[in-house]
């Protein structure tokens, strides 16, 4: 199992983290990984950024994330988070 942490405190919050979880689970849907994936929100990680949102991947802490780059953070980081996991190096 993957861990992500979405930080939904109030700066993450007005930055996007709503839909960052959207985009989260539809694409978690979309690609069949509901069962690979443990997703849940987290308060202020304390590293906030002057863009985007912050989220915790198996405790790896990644800043800036926007809806503009979700797509990239998704295949440079949570799916080869999921395949190692999963033994697919």
């Amino acid at each position: 199992m993957v861990f992500i942490e979405i930080c939904v405190g109030s700066s993450c919050h007005l930055k996007g983290a709503p839909q960052i979880v959207e985009m989260m689970q539809n694409k978690m849907k979309e690609d069949g990984l509901e069962n690979e994936i443990v997703l849940s929100g987290s308060f202020c990680t304390g590293k906030c950024n002057r863009e985007g949102v912050t989220i915790s991947v198996d405790e790896k802490v990644y800043t800036g994330i926007t809806p503009e780059k979700f797509r990239d953070f998704w295949n440079d980081t949570i799916v080869p988070a999921v395949n190692t996991k999963k033994g697919k190096n």
